[in-house]
């Protein structure tokens, strides 16, 4: 009987674990003849630690832990493999972007914060949306009704994010957007806006996020059927490949698929399996790796496990330019680079003594920064309690600065780079999540993975797992299940008025009057029929209909009329 050809990621796995020490003698010398006597003197025993990823951690790492060809696994910074960073001089050059998650009810409140934060420092554009607008639902929709304007700016038609933008020159500055199933439509708007103020789209830089993949992961926002998404992501990479040089058509993210209850390496390896798929949809649709791959970037939460975080983004950098490499036959240094966007974390924020919130959004983010990110978001104390306030978001922005400017950490590249446990974890990261590419082959692929239910499977048995540990005490939350306080502090918070939703029909009724219905019902039938070819690129259409003001709603009930919906399955 002929054995199964061994796969790609096996084979990695069976490198990894070719080189590394099958023993520690220097260790166990060490524990017997000093550390024993020493517990045995004191009456002290050691905790058994492990991390968000079940990895176990040994009180002590040397030398002997990192195994063979140290020097090829690290390389030096903006060299294969990238484990150091994607750049020669890091932040020696320039420090990373400094982008904060910003937008807020209506278009004129978003615009005033970003230009309060433009002035404050800020050297890039983060738009949240709405979960009005996350799905494709217009403001007058009844399902809109008490969410506009709640956990982001709503966008229904090019005017609004004409407003958005008003006053902002888009030739001096990127901007991020936090939008996945509608992206395209979103993109769409933005280069109309920019074509409405003498900008060429060649010139537009930024990203939008756009990876669908993750939302039937973790996030849970779609309109249509997977297939019918990753369609309209194909489109979006052609076109923006070949016209907008600046543009990041898809921000591939485990940031959702952490917040959704995920360990490090699930994070890790999950947004890497997505990535590894939007690979194979442009090489299938005809482009080259070396062609379009340098404009995909990836978006990983920082959480608060210090050092795990930081062998996090080193392995996915080392993971990314090995299997572009190997795999995917990729031959341009930029290629197999990974650049990335990083937010510390949401799920680590709590709403008892939120002030502690400032401590562990500094730690995270000076994980990411020692990860080695090429921009950051750090979250606001008071987001466990409502979208972030002036005084919390300036206070977010400074601890940035304070990091750039005060520290020392950007000093050198890659301080941390040669530290025996920070190698070690590094490399068990990069095994771990080899595993489970190797396991999500088996099951067919990422996409049957997602239908199969096994990567939500995984996220919940993870989430489960925690809070039973917090729950009993095993794991610690400040403030939380230890040094709890009986009387908590009230904080100010932003809240969100209810004129908001009034404000954007009223802006949605003016447009609804004074646009051209005949240019709308053009733009809606050609892009019905585009939709029912599958050859023909949906760029084009998408933006001649935001340039006639349909409205997002419009555009996205062509796509359910078109496509359909979907249902998740049902996980047991």
């Amino acid at each position: 009987m002929s054995s199964q050809p061994e796969s790609f990621w096996a084979k990695k796995i069976g490198s990894i674990q070719s080189r590394l020490p099958s023993s520690t003698p220097g260790q166990e010398k060490w524990r017997k003849e000093t550390l024993q006597p020493w517990l045995n003197q004191t009456g002290s025993k050691l905790a058994e630690k492990e991390n968000s990823s079940g990895i176990k951690i040994k009180e002590i790492f040397s030398e002997e832990d990192l195994g063979g060809n140290l020097g090829e696994r690290l390389g030096y910074p903006g060299s294969y493999p990238f484990t150091r960073g994607v750049y020669p001089n890091m932040y020696l050059g320039r420090p990373w972007t400094m982008r904060m998650f910003s937008g807020f009810g209506t278009p004129e409140d978003t615009n005033r914060r970003l230009k309060y934060l433009i002035k404050h420092g800020e050297t890039g554009l983060s738009i949240a949306f709405d979960m009005p607008t996350l799905y494709g639902f217009d403001c007058n929709n009844s399902r809109a009704e008490g969410e506009v304007g709640k956990c982001g700016v709503n966008v229904t038609t090019l005017k609004d994010m004409e407003v958005i933008f008003k006053g902002i020159d888009l030739s001096r500055i990127s901007t991020s957007m936090t939008i996945n199933a509608p992206a395209a439509v979103l993109t769409a708007m933005y280069v109309a806006v920019g074509k409405k103020n003498g900008y060429d789209e060649r010139t537009l830089a930024g990203t939008v996020q756009a990876d669908i993949l993750k939302e039937y992961i973790a996030q849970k926002e779609w309109m249509y059927p997977p297939e019918a998404h990753l369609r309209i992501i194909r489109d979006m990479m052609t076109y923006c490949t070949r016209k907008m040089p600046r543009w990041n058509y898809i921000s591939i993210s485990g940031y959702h698929i952490r917040e959704a209850g995920s360990s490090a390496v699930q994070e890790l390896a999950f947004t890497l399996a997505d990535g590894f798929y939007y690979i194979d949809m442009g090489l299938k649709n005809g482009l080259s790796a070396d062609e379009f791959a340098p404009r995909l970037s990836f978006f990983f939460n920082s959480s608060i496990n210090f050092f795990e975080e930081i062998a996090k983004m080193r392995a996915a950098r080392r993971i990314w330019a090995t299997v572009l490499k190997e795999k995917y036959g990729a031959t341009k240094s930029r290629t197999m680079l990974m650049r990335f966007h990083t937010q510390t974390s949401g799920y680590t924020l709590t709403w008892q003594q939120p002030l502690n919130n400032i401590i562990r959004t500094t730690i995270e983010a000076m994980a990411a920064v020692l990860g080695g990110t090429q921009s950051l978001h750090t979250n606001s104390y008071d987001e466990a309690w409502a979208l972030p306030s002036d005084e919390a978001v300036k206070v977010a922005l400074r601890t940035q600065q304070i990091i750039a400017e005060e520290t020392g950490i950007p000093d050198t590249i890659d301080p941390l780079g040669g530290s025996y446990y920070l190698e070690w974890l590094t490399d068990k990261m990069e095994e771990e999540a080899y595993r489970y590419f190797d396991q999500i082959e088996r099951l067919g692929g990422i996409l049957e993975a997602i239908k199969k239910g096994y990567l939500q499977k995984e996220i919940a048995a993870t989430s489960y797992r925690r809070q039973t540990r917090l729950e009993s005490g095993e794991e610690t939350m400040v403030g939380v299940n230890k040094y709890a306080e009986k009387e908590e502090q009230p904080i100010n918070i932003l809240r969100i008025s209810k004129k908001a939703q009034s404000n954007q029909i009223a802006r949605l009724n003016q447009v609804l009057a004074s646009r051209d219905s005949q240019k709308v019902e053009q733009s809606l039938t050609d892009l019905e029929r585009a939709m029912e070819n599958d050859g023909e690129n949906l760029m084009p259409f998408f933006i001649r209909a935001v340039e006639s003001y349909c409205t997002l709603q419009e555009i996205s009930d062509v796509g359910r009329k078109v496509f359909g919906g979907w249902k998740e399955p049902v996980i047991v």
